[in-house]
């Protein structure tokens, strides 16, 4: 199966979505700071044996609008309520990796009827962290681009099928690999992640949540234990030999993750 790309504007900003088809419950997927829709390819594919799976571009990101004029958190927030409203996504469940976890965690708070459930890959309500934008920053700085070849690229991001999905996310341009995002654009996404924590938000959610952790993540235990201490019905799982990237490591796991919750949410 293949996916049949999605346009939707709010408010003048260009938002690029990968539907993957499917006739059964609704699956919304948002990646991660510096990702892409594509980063969800495998897990979309055998998603949409059984649901209609949509994987979104957030803005700032990949074939979305490049340099919108705000990323505050509300703006990816209104951006994910949009496209689940236009695209006739009925309670779907909303699941994110990484800073894309965190929108859809906001998603979830902020419209608490508008969703089935919610699953946060590598994310927490974290904050306040003053060094972020920094950390980011230099990171991304880091990144030798324009990228001699994809190959190259590849092996920068550590090859295998971590390094294949960071890859992916790059475009050819005169000779080279370039990221499809601003550097400048993902710092000023972090603004507000490095001035408070979301508590609240995520205190404030109803809806069935799963929290899927990398056994190397990056989330740390003492935050884990917090998020279960204020939420006791939330389910969460450790997938062993992962990191961060999840997703991109073990697709079939959290596939199947994916499956079990979303059966669990259907029989509610």
């Amino acid at each position: 199966m293949t996916w049949t790309e999605h346009t939707v504007v709010r408010e003048g900003v260009r938002i690029s979505c990968r539907d993957w088809g499917g006739s059964g419950p609704p699956v919304v997927l948002l990646h991660g700071l510096a990702g892409h829709a594509g980063e969800w390819d495998s897990l979309a594919r055998n998603l949409s044996r059984r649901h209609r799976v949509v994987a979104v571009d957030q803005r700032g990101h990949g074939a979305s609008e490049r340099r919108p004029g705000d990323v505050s958190r509300a703006a990816y927030v209104a951006d994910a309520a949009v496209v689940i409203e236009r695209l006739d996504l009925h309670r779907p469940v909303l699941v994110g990796q990484s800073l894309g976890g965190h929108t859809a965690m906001l998603t979830a708070a902020a419209h608490p009827d508008l969703l089935g459930g919610l699953v946060l890959v590598e994310a927490g309500p974290g904050g306040p962290n003053p060094t972020v934008q920094a950390e980011i920053g230099a990171a991304l700085d880091a990144w030798p681009t324009p990228f001699p070849s994809r190959r190259a690229a590849v092996e920068f991001f550590g090859g295998g099928a971590v390094g294949e999905g960071w890859a992916a996310g790059l475009e050819e341009r005169g000779g080279g690999w370039w990221p499809r995002f601003d550097r400048d654009v993902m710092v000023e996404a972090l603004t507000e992640n490095a001035r408070r924590s979301f508590w609240d938000e995520w205190t404030s959610i109803a809806c069935p949540t799963l929290v899927v952790l990398g056994q190397s993540g990056i989330i740390p235990p003492h935050e884990t234990e917090a998020m279960l201490q204020r939420r006791p019905g939330v389910v969460a799982m450790s997938v062993p030999a992962a990191g961060h990237d999840v997703h991109l490591e073990h697709p079939e796991i959290l596939c199947q993750v994916l499956q079990d919750f979303l059966e669990r949410v259907a029989v509610r």
